[in-house]
């Protein structure tokens, strides 16, 4: 397998965590968000989106890391990252789609850019933006994961699941914006279970190859 990232990009962080915790060998191609590289015509060839991650599986392609992941589910289904019942698989998609479809979008690189240009934002206003929509995530993460009784050592239960794979990332990333993480202590506490695992370690953004 190889997989095309971004030390930085929390897409790629959470593929790297699935991948580590399913303990499949993969190939990094470090693609450079920041000098515009996933812009480069080799690259779009394979993603015409123009986005990280992309996973290469033999002749298959995925982007969009939830896919990525999802695939991986299916390929190889130990450990799971999913619960087998329908109301627990429910539960943790709902936690990681915080995380994948409310909080990170708003905050990745080509948002910033727009609110830098042609908006105008400065960094104080662009950096009060990215705390804003942390901030509102982390509030509705933490309201469930301390009130629901499915909450274990990890957001589901004792193992980790999608959930933890893209709550990692999330709380990574907020440090860059100065996020105050004090009012989300189970938040913090499943955090800090994670990074007791080698897998999530491994899957650090100061850890990768590409690391700046």
């Amino acid at each position: 397998m190889r997989l095309h990232t971004y030390f930085r990009s929390g897409t790629s962080h959470r593929v790297r965590i699935a991948l580590n915790l399913k303990g499949l060998a993969y190939e990094q191609v470090p693609v450079h968000l920041v000098k515009g590289e996933q812009r480069r015509a080799d690259y779009l060839a394979l993603n015409p989106q123009g986005l990280l991650p992309l996973l290469e599986d033999g002749k298959v392609r995925i982007g969009q890391s939830l896919a990525i992941i999802e695939y991986l589910e299916r390929i190889h289904p130990e450990p799971p990252l999913l619960p087998a019942d329908p109301a627990g698989e429910a539960r943790v998609r709902s936690l990681a789609l915080i995380c994948a479809c409310d909080m990170h979008p708003l905050n990745n690189l080509r948002v910033l850019k727009y609110l830098k240009h042609p908006l105008g934002l400065d960094q104080a206003a662009r950096d009060a933006w990215c705390r804003h929509w942390m901030e509102e995530g982390f509030a509705a993460l933490e309201a469930r994961l301390a009130a629901e009784p499915e909450t274990g050592r990890f957001c589901h239960g004792d193992r980790p699941s999608l959930a933890d794979v893209c709550l990692v990332p999330q709380v990574v990333s907020s440090a860059r914006w100065a996020t105050d993480l004090s009012p989300y202590p189970t938040v913090r506490r499943i955090h800090e279970a994670c990074m007791e695992l080698e897998p999530f370690v491994r899957a650090m953004p100061a850890n990768q190859p590409d690391a700046e």
